[in-house]
């Protein structure tokens, strides 16, 4: 199918032209024909498969005739973050450039001053993050009745964050005569009972399973100790393949940590985490995207709706807890047909999560093993993933299982532990691995048990206070 067969205006047709598109993605190909109808969608598609062109291309036909009112928009478009909001307002840029529709863009760490002007002008597109769109409607900037189309966009992660009485507290300021497009690459619960209270009669579009990940991306998992997880991070970034990756951390404070070990080992690269100020984190995507940084640094909120093109690699320091950000997370490489790898630096403990993941896509991750690094044999990970369900089970709470657990974490700590962490607390910026990783589903061999010669730096500090 080509654009000119979806029924889009003829200037939009010219400026799609003129970008060198000619046929729609999937998701655009099923969603914008039912959009121009005036009915409302839900559409589930993954990221990087051109879902936010599926709603603002037709946005943009339907809101070309008609004139916005002063503080009242004709639009809404609610994102879970500054980054996303910001990719959408891109596209209503690129795309209508010959319908020139007024727009504001309310995000939190910008002027709102500057926002309110915008909105006393009056504006056809409105796009959001909820706190800061509930902040000017309660100061009484902004009135919301005159909306007639509603976008709500990566829903999901709107659930995640916490965003879901915030949207239903919108939704309910919003005249009942307005059409309503929920996109969303999951479709969890929450989200559906969301989409049956909020949208009437929706059609429902989809262009791959829920939670599945592109067939694009070629995935490996890389096991390993935890004090071993910064010398397998070297030892893949080192690679003369590994030129540009996102690398994501679970934690906010592990970003600015992993970030300061690569710098101090001669790599460039920069953090990225939700507690910079909004002119840090747009300076450091702009590093990242002209090329000036190789790594950038993740946390999960922070990354969602980040849109760059030709990023080969997605490196995961921390496996995700929730399986669904390992699908987001990955979705940052193989975009827009390209081929991307994803790699996971997981450790026994976090087994758990890994099978989770697995079960969510539906497939297994390959094993990748580098030589010379600490990994747990393939029976250390059934054993700890079997410990995980029994404790978790009524009848896990017992003597037997926490004899169990002893015995385990005994067999733990007598592998060789790295130095790398302390090497990175040193800043020492000379030791470099030669190890080279080899792809494939290969058996790890068990690692021979060694002696503990004692807790070095790590003796409790009951005992240092007792031998004082």
């Amino acid at each position: 199918m080509k654009f000119k067969e979806l029924g889009l205006s003829e200037t939009l047709l010219r400026t799609i032209e003129e970008m060198g598109y000619v046929s729609p993605s999937p998701i655009q190909e099923k969603a914008i024909p039912v959009i121009l109808m005036g009915r409302d969608v839900v559409g589930l598609a993954q990221t990087g498969t051109g879902k936010t062109a599926s709603f603002t291309l037709p946005m943009i036909d339907i809101l070309s005739s008609g004139k916005a009112k002063s503080r009242m928009p004709r639009s809404l478009i609610l994102a879970p973050t500054r980054e996303l909001a910001a990719q959408v307002s891109d596209n209503f840029d690129k795309y209508g450039k010959y319908d020139k529709l007024s727009k504001a863009l309310l995000v939190g760490g910008e002027s709102m001053n500057d926002q309110i002007k915008l909105l006393e002008k009056g504006v056809d597109v409105l796009i959001a993050t909820p706190g800061r769109l509930l902040d000017l409607f309660e100061r009484g900037m902004i009135l919301l009745n005159g909306v007639k189309i509603l976008v709500i966009d990566e829903a999901d992660r709107m659930l995640d964050m916490g965003f879901i009485p915030d949207i239903e507290k919108i939704i309910s300021l919003l005249s009942m005569n307005r059409q309503t497009l929920l996109f969303s690459a999951t479709m969890p619960n929450e989200i559906k009972r969301l989409a049956e209270k909020f949208l009437h009669n929706p059609k429902y579009v989809s262009v791959d399973a829920p939670a599945s990940a592109s067939r694009n991306i070629e995935q490996f998992v890389i096991w390993t100790y935890g004090d071993c997880k910064f010398e397998v991070l070297e030892a893949l970034v080192e690679d003369d393949d590994f030129d540009s990756a996102f690398v994501f951390c679970n934690r906010k404070k592990d970003v600015d940590k992993v970030a300061n070990y690569l710098i101090n080992k001669g790599y460039k690269a920069i953090g990225w985490h939700g507690d910079m100020t909004q002119a840090l984190r747009n300076e450091s995507l702009r590093k990242f995207k002209d090329g000036e940084v190789s790594f950038l640094v993740c946390s999960d909120v922070a990354a969602r709706g980040i849109d760059i093109q030709n990023v080969p690699h997605v490196l995961n320091f921390d496996v995700p807890i929730n399986p669904d950000d390992y699908v987001h997370r990955i979705g940052r490489t193989g975009r827009a047909g390209a081929k991307g790898d994803a790699w996971m630096i997981a450790t026994v403990e976090e087994a758990k999560f890994v099978k989770a993941i697995e079960k969510n896509i539906g497939s297994k991750i390959s094993v990748a093993i580098i030589e010379d690094i600490d990994a747990p044999s393939e029976e250390e990970i059934e054993e700890e993933i079997k410990f995980d369900k029994k404790i978790n089970s009524k009848s896990g709470a017992t003597k037997g299982n926490n004899k169990t657990k002893r015995k385990f974490d005994k067999k733990r700590s007598q592998k060789k532990s790295s130095n790398y962490e302390k090497d990175y607390d040193k800043n020492n910026s000379n030791n470099k691995s030669g190890s080279r990783k080899q792809k494939g589903h290969k058996k790890q061999d068990d690692v021979s048990e060694k002696e503990v010669v004692g807790f070095g730096e790590d003796m409790p500090a009951f005992m240092v206070s007792s031998i004082d």
